[in-house]
């Protein structure tokens, strides 16, 4: 197999037996004249212009009860042009690099056609760099696919063999390796290489009219270990959707709630983190003025970060698409808002300093400003004493679901229970928790001292959806949250 077929003409093949492949130092040095020539050739047509070249393969498996539904293993080679004249952008994608001076002229022209103001982009330091996220583990691309089918096999019998309520179940795979090259009119040459997974498990019961759903999920860009040895956690999601068929439904009203870590990260991610993604805040003059730096938001103790430069993580990187070194930002501090999330255009339009947090999911697409690794930090309060003093109250687990629109959100907790008298009680389902993020956060009254990083994060903005990131954080004990609908 050999892995860019349209890119021999530019690049050494090192053959190994069954396959093909390049030898990424290689691959840069052959690539590095065609890019500079390329480059110094057009970009005194624009302000600044950009080569995003990009190959990646992947296995795809998806399983609905015994039927697979998708087995494929699949390759993607391309790239695209980034131009931008008088604050002005032009995109070109390709998949055929003899193609690749046509489409900068195209890209050219279009940022010549649309640009009428200043190109504003935060100054960066030009990085001549070749980098690979570590695995502390096997790749995943090293692993045959009838393995990986035979694991999702396994839990799929899982899943079914817990109960005979259990209708419905299904069980996604996936994995990728990406090898990305940028370069610059700027005189930046970066070569970034990693690997994803990710496994979904759901399962639904049903008694009569009565259904209801477990989900989980888990991801990695460590090791395919990672994968493996799951059955507690996929068992649980089985076990959910059975004992939620016995469950009463939470009464509706405003709860003093208590959420575990997987629910905060979901909360910080969906409800806040997008919120201080800069272009979000500079295309609307509204939120613009609503997240004003130097704005209390929240408890004195409450500190959240983002950051890529954070190793290990589903949204740690290097470098971003852009070429920004990764950093690690500080969102609130001391319950206070003091940064948020930057391309270097929105960063250049705002005066402020670029965080590296321009990303796209692939060549067809240009960067977005968008969250990496996104966490509120751990507090002081043990987790027991969340619940001391809480006279009826609910305590909400994990996730099913959720959805955020401006500063309004609505998640489904996994698993929940009414808190009674400072103790966990009786089991409920249904449970929604809903709210305005900025009362919510200052609704706030204690943060526990427990942590938990979740990597089963696939985030959608501007219609790149399933970008990884990681998210994180403490139980937090939070006052006025509506639960279950509206408060009666």
């Amino acid at each position: 197999m050999v892995l860019l077929p349209k890119w021999h003409r530019y690049c050494k093949i090192n053959a190994v037996p069954d396959r093909c492949c390049f030898s990424m130092p290689t691959l840069l040095a052959d690539l590095q004249n065609l890019l500079s020539d390329l480059i110094s050739r057009y970009s005194s047509r624009v302000d600044f212009l950009m080569i995003r070249l990009e190959e990646s393969e992947g296995t795809d498996i998806l399983l609905r009860g015994d039927k697979i539904e998708t087995l494929s293993e699949g390759i993607s080679i391309g790239g695209h042009i980034r131009a931008c004249y008088r604050g002005g952008w032009g995109l070109s994608s390709f998949n055929h690099i003899h193609t690749i001076e046509d489409r900068i002229t195209e890209a050219i022209a279009a940022a010549r056609m649309v640009g009428d103001e200043e190109t504003l982009l935060a100054p960066i330091e030009p990085v001549q760099a070749v980098c690979q996220l570590p695995l502390t583990g096997t790749n995943p691309r090293h692993i045959p696919i009838v393995k990986k089918q035979q694991l999702c096999v396994h839990y799929t019998e899982l899943l079914k063999s817990l109960d005979r309520r259990i209708t419905t179940t299904s069980v996604h795979y996936t994995d990728s390796a990406q090898r990305v090259i940028i370069a610059t009119s700027e005189g930046s040459l970066i070569e970034q290489s990693w690997v994803d997974m990710e496994m979904r498990f759901a399962a639904t019961a049903r008694d009569g009219d009565m259904v209801q759903t477990g989900r989980e999920t888990t991801g990695s860009r460590r090791a395919f270990e990672d994968l493996m040895g799951l059955d507690t956690q996929v068992k649980g999601a089985a076990h959910r959707a059975v004992t939620a068929l016995s469950l009463p439904s939470v009464k509706g009203d405003t709860y003093t709630v208590v959420i575990d870590p997987i629910l905060t990260g979901l909360f910080v991610h969906e409800a806040f983190g997008h919120l201080s993604e800069a272009d979000m805040a500079y295309e609307n003059p509204d939120l613009l003025e609503v997240m004003t730096i130097g704005r209390r938001f929240g408890h004195p103790e409450l500190q959240i970060f983002d950051g890529a430069a954070l190793g290990g993580h589903r949204g740690s990187y290097f470098y971003d698409d852009e070429g920004t070194p990764a950093t690690t930002t500080q969102l609130i501090k001391d319950g206070v808002f003091v940064g948020r999330l930057h391309s270097r255009e929105t960063a250049g339009k705002l005066g402020e300093a670029p965080t590296g947090n321009a990303r796209c999911l692939n060549y067809h697409y240009a960067p977005l400003v968008r969250m990496t690794n996104t966490w509120i930090e751990r507090g002081k309060t043990p987790v027991e004493d969340l619940f001391a003093d809480v006279k009826q109250g609910v305590y909400a687990r994990n996730w099913l679901g959720g959805m955020t629109n401006g500063e309004m959100f609505t998640f489904g907790a996994g698993e929940a229970w009414m808190i009674r008298n400072g103790k966990i009680a009786e089991p409920i389902k249904d449970v929604t928790l809903s709210g305005n993020v900025f009362q919510t956060l200052a609704d706030i009254e204690a943060i526990g001292d427990d942590f938990y990083w979740d990597e089963s994060g696939g985030c959608g903005k501007g219609g790149q959806n399933g970008l990884p990131v990681g998210c994180g954080g403490p139980s937090l004990r939070i006052r006025n949250v509506v639960v279950g609908g509206e408060a009666e």
